[in-house]
């Protein structure tokens, strides 16, 4: 896509990582936190009422709230490209971050920190996005009724189409769910709580409506956190309205969603670097929705097995 370069640093022995988003000659950002438990930062400043109006950066990173030190990382190889907002005596880069909980597999003690940042910015193209288990999917898993220990291993995915011609519309995302993640199509469970009885997975929704005997209701460790880009022209009202409608894509593939337990964030980024036609933000965010939800689903298929965690391909 236009404007948009990603790059992702992992560390599959500690079983974490970060994936950096990157767009330097900056695009216009917004953002939707409708998880209870978030780790974000800069999300204020994405809100339209308040003075930048782009970002240069988005961070998504494993190590719960210490990967949020990642973004530090990405600032420090801005500011070096002179890149980010004028403040008259240099550029302050306008890096967004959000964060997953991945420390109850792999190694806890090791987290990502600046220099992972830096090394994921460093390396950020505009080439194909790695999927699985790379940057802040590495540690990532779901189906979280039982706890961690009958969770199935998730990863990152990436999806995107063309529309009006001209116009691109994708999402990364990094997929560390309390539910299951399910076939948007069939609702048919693709990934999700283990059963400990025997093969195939525990349907979260239809035992929440049951027997809660073995819910683990203590187990505030969750998020999925995503960014949808586009390279149309959009306001920053505009990138908000886009977010909003890209966690819609969140809700047709995992199930359930937004809970006291998970802290979903959606990035939207628009570089305006095609501008021969014009979308409505409503096809731009509905659109957004759909190829979130893909990516959704990509990141479980392209898991693999992990710190003692089995992915869905491991189960048949």
């Amino acid at each position: 896509m236009a404007g948009i370069e990603v790059g992702h640093w992992t560390d599959l022995a500690a079983a974490t990582g970060c994936t950096v988003i990157r767009c330097r000659q900056g695009a216009v950002g917004g953002v939707d936190v409708r998880g209870s438990a978030p780790g974000t930062r800069e999300t204020d400043l994405l809100r339209p009422v308040n003075l930048v109006q782009q970002a240069h950066a988005v961070v998504l990173s494993g190590g719960s709230t210490y990967g949020l030190d990642a973004a530090s990382g990405v600032m420090r190889g801005l500011e070096a490209a002179g890149i980010g907002f004028n403040v008259g005596v240099g550029v302050v880069p306008i890096v967004a971050a959000a964060v997953l909980f991945d420390l109850s597999i792999g190694r806890p003690d090791i987290r990502p920190g600046a220099e992972a940042g830096s090394a994921a910015y460093q390396i950020a193209s505009n080439g194909p996005v790695a999927e699985g288990c790379v940057g802040a999917g590495t540690g990532a898993t779901v189906g979280k009724l039982l706890g961690p220990a009958w969770a199935t291993k998730s990863g990152l995915g990436s999806a995107a189409r063309r529309i009006g011609g001209d116009i691109t519309v994708g999402a990364v995302v990094a997929v560390n769910a309390f539910g299951d993640v399910v076939d948007p199509a069939t609702g048919k469970i693709l990934a999700g709580t283990r059963n400990p009885e025997g093969r195939g997975f525990i349907n979260t929704m239809a035992r929440l409506q049951g027997d809660l005997s073995r819910y683990a209701a203590a187990f505030p460790a969750n998020t999925t956190i995503a960014v949808v880009a586009t390279d149309a022209a959009l306001s920053k009202e505009g990138a908000n309205k886009m977010a909003q409608m890209a966690h819609d894509g969140l809700a047709q593939a995992i199930r359930p969603v937004h809970t006291m337990v998970d802290g979903d964030t959606v990035f939207a980024l628009a570089t305006g670097q095609r501008t021969g036609g014009t979308v409505d933000v409503s096809v731009i965010g509905a659109v957004a929705a759909m190829v979130l939800a893909e990516a959704v689903v990509r990141a479980v298929k392209q898991a693999t097995f992990l710190a003692g965690v089995p992915a869905a391909r491991d189960l048949g």
